[in-house]
């Protein structure tokens, strides 16, 4: 039996695979590598380096993030590509 989690993740890597890097594609890899909970309190941006600028709504959120990143960045890489996203830097205090 597979995991709904990971049929999940297959089905959309294929979705995106062949769709223009964009702030939609971007965000929805987002909120599927980190869920609703982090994706409610953050926003992100990707520059033309790699590198996902992450807006945190508090401290608290922002070393959440900053404590998962090499495995977001893992994630985020399987759904949008190899080395799409080389770091992760996190901005505490953003509002909504």
């Amino acid at each position: 039996m597979i995991a709904a989690q990971h049929c999940m993740t297959s089905a959309l890597r294929l979705l995106l695979r062949d769709q223009p890097l964009s702030e939609g594609k971007v965000a929805l890899a987002w909120s599927a590598a980190v869920g609703h909970n982090v994706d409610r309190v953050t926003r992100v941006s990707l520059d033309q380096n790699g590198i996902l600028a992450v807006y945190a709504e508090n401290r608290n959120w922002a070393r959440e993030v900053g404590r998962s990143a090499p495995l977001i960045v893992t994630r985020l890489n399987q759904l949008l590509g190899s080395a799409t996203v080389t770091r992760i830097k996190v901005t505490p205090h953003y509002q909504r």
